[in-house]
């Protein structure tokens, strides 16, 4: 019998969404210029096929296509916790033909931990148009004796280290979650950093990881009874599962690890290419076919303007930056 992984699942929701975009999308926008875009768009995702950049890149592209009038194909340069496909754009041409889809804590919260970072996305990269809110979620292997947060937590006290949870990378909103998950319920548990939350959620399938704070890809195992969803870490209950607790009520009150991820081009990129993908960036937020991929990952669709997405950053580095130093995150 053939086996379906997540990769594949999205990859057909991608395929509806790209039906979806076909059917409703308007006719081409206005084109920055007269010119652009002349040829294929490429839109780098820093993370691995299989998570949440991944899914949401996948998911908005067949759209931006349509509007766009060229194709805008997905390019994954995964590794070193979302820097690598950082510095692939910043290094790219700023004529509009390389975007990035990114979380925004590989933006805001990498300079923070790695001393050794060859771009300044605050210098190097121009914010364009959020795509949705991550949430992560609080999800087990069915093997750890615990059904409730409360339980967990003091399986985790009584085995201080023995348990490892995964995140898709060093930084990332889930490994920030993990962090702030132990610092708050005062317990121990090791953290494996992959290249995406793809890798990391077939680590949790297997067993070899015990838990990890999932941005999406991993709430279809947990429908399909191959994983446990304790709590979701957000301020407020999710909408698609509005019978599981957050954090604060379970206990750790005020735990917030939301991640808004969105789009970037290379600083000097010019306004009319800006503007012409964040309107695109907008229509695809509107198509039924993208909501449902984004409500699948229990992610939130996050349109909003331009400037309110460049304030955000300066909140997020305010909000994670005594974290990062209180727990001494630094990557050589």
């Amino acid at each position: 019998m053939h086996k379906t992984t997540p990769f594949s699942r999205w990859r057909r929701l991608g395929l509806l969404a790209l039906l979806g975009a076909a059917a409703s999308a308007p006719a081409l926008a206005q084109k920055a210029g007269d010119k652009w875009p002349e040829r294929p768009v490429r839109l780098v995702v820093n993370f691995a096929p299989g998570g949440a950049a991944d899914v949401l890149a996948r998911a908005i592209s067949p759209t931006l296509t349509q509007v766009l009038g060229q194709s805008v194909v997905v390019d994954n340069k995964p590794g070193a916790g979302g820097n690598i496909g950082i510095s692939e754009t910043v290094r790219a041409p700023k004529d509009g033909y390389t975007l990035l889809l990114s979380s925004g804590g590989a933006i805001t919260i990498n300079p923070l931990i790695y001393s050794k970072l060859a771009f300044n996305p605050e210098k190097d990269l121009t914010p364009v148009a959020a795509v949705a809110r991550v949430h992560v979620f609080l999800e087990t292997h069915p093997g750890v004796p615990a059904a409730s947060v409360g339980e967990f937590i003091r399986y985790l006290k009584a085995n201080p280290g023995k348990l490892s949870y995964g995140s898709p990378g060093q930084g990332s909103s889930p490994h920030l979650a993990g962090e702030m998950f132990k610092r708050m319920a005062g317990a121990d548990a090791v953290h494996v950093p992959y290249k995406g939350a793809g890798p990391a959620l077939s680590d949790v399938l297997s067993g070899q990881l015990q838990f990890w704070f999932d941005p999406g890809p991993g709430l279809r195992q947990v429908e399909a009874g191959k994983l446990r969803l304790l709590a979701i870490g957000s301020p407020q209950r999710s909408p698609q599962y509005p019978n599981v607790p957050t954090l604060a009520e379970s206990g750790l009150p005020g735990f917030d690890a939301d991640s808004l991820f969105g789009i970037y081009a290379p600083a000097g990129t010019p306004d009319t290419v800006v503007e012409a993908v964040r309107a695109a960036v907008a229509q695809a937020l509107e198509q039924k076919s993208v909501i449902d991929v984004i409500n699948t990952l229990g992610a939130t669709p996050a349109p909003m303007g331009r400037q309110a997405f460049i304030d955000h950053h300066a909140a997020e580095r305010a909000r994670f930056g005594d974290l990062v130093k209180s727990i001494g995150l630094r990557v050589d």
